[in-house]
């Protein structure tokens, strides 16, 4: 495990610092992937260092980390995993910039600083995207009538909404949108950023306080849909949103978009991938490509989302991993 900072503990950096602010950053693979990257990239001698916040911290914790990015010449940025809309909803005032998916969708995933100016932006509705079209066929929606359910209303499951239910998308959209979640104001701002961005495709919204509430859930999506983790569940908390009676949709693409931890509900859908065609996918190239998009944003280069540069990157993580 590396060492990390909290808010409590913040210092001004030695060196340029690229921030990672999440709940376990010392375990994350980009740990020993980002020095890697650096000089594969050129980004000369900087370091990277982890803030753990615990999950919906008080508002004060977050301005205090942003507060110091913003006023330490060293802080070069950050990525902002599980604390997205947490960051926005208490520390949008702080920014000089914010970008406009950043305020469609109340969330920050990238924090970076242009001509002394602090900027917020979101990174989740791209990064996510390329993740997704890495697995999902193309046309997959048009051609089989499936749903997207994804479990969990935090920043990724906006995004990934707001990726699959876009207009330019033309027919190949999921037939409905379902999407769980434990606490009833996230479902609320999720349907927001939904009526403004795609109000034409049918959107669900389920209370779901156990497993038992997901696993009904499960049941009822039609063949094919695509079964999304995004509760956390897995990495940041043990365990799964679903129980291990649940049962996937025939040939369902289910993508944990957690790459460590116990991945229980990765587990789960592997358990099934011989009688009912599951295909279970993990979040590595969602890590890649989240890792990416900031890197280039806080550094100011340019790094394709495919390419013989961005092989080159994923061959690097992947020796580190």
């Amino acid at each position: 495990m590396y060492p990390t900072l909290t808010p409590r503990t913040l210092t001004p950096a030695a060196k340029p610092t690229f921030y990672f602010i999440g709940v376990t950053t010392g375990h994350s693979s980009i740990r020993r992937v980002f020095p890697a990257w650096a000089d594969a990239l050129g980004l000369g001698d900087v370091e990277m260092m982890g803030i753990d916040v615990a999950i919906h911290a008080d508002a004060a914790d977050y301005r205090s980390v942003v507060t110091f990015i913003k006023n330490d010449p060293l802080s070069l940025g950050a990525l902002v995993t599980t604390h997205k809309i947490d960051i926005f909803d208490a520390a949008h005032d702080l920014f000089d910039e914010i970008d406009p998916l950043a305020t469609l969708m109340h969330e920050i995933s990238c924090i970076s600083k242009s001509d002394g100016r602090l900027c917020a932006s979101a990174k989740d509705p791209i990064s996510s995207g390329h993740a997704l079209d890495a697995f999902i066929p193309e046309g997959h929606f048009a051609r089989t009538g499936a749903e997207l359910c994804v479990f969990g209303a935090g920043g990724s499951a906006i995004a990934i909404d707001w990726y699959l239910s876009q207009p330019a998308r033309g027919a190949d959209r999921p037939a409905r949108v379902t999407v769980t979640n434990r606490s009833q104001p996230r479902l609320d701002a999720l349907r927001a950023i939904h009526e403004q961005s795609a109000p034409d495709v049918p959107l669900r919204l389920v209370l779901a306080g156990s497993a038992s509430d997901n696993d009904a859930v499960l049941a009822e999506l039609p063949p094919q849909s695509v079964v999304i983790n995004a509760t956390g569940l897995g990495k940041d908390a043990p365990g799964s949103p679903l129980s291990d009676e649940a049962l996937f949709p025939e040939g369902a693409l289910a993508w944990d978009l957690n790459y460590r931890g116990d991945l229980v509900f990765l587990d789960q859908a592997e358990a099934q991938r011989a009688g009912r065609g599951v295909e279970p996918v993990d979040g590595w190239i969602y890590f890649i490509h989240g890792w990416t998009q900031v890197i280039a944003e806080v550094f100011h280069i340019d790094i394709p989302p495919s390419g013989e540069r961005f092989d080159e990157l994923v061959a690097i993580a992947a020796a580190s991993r």
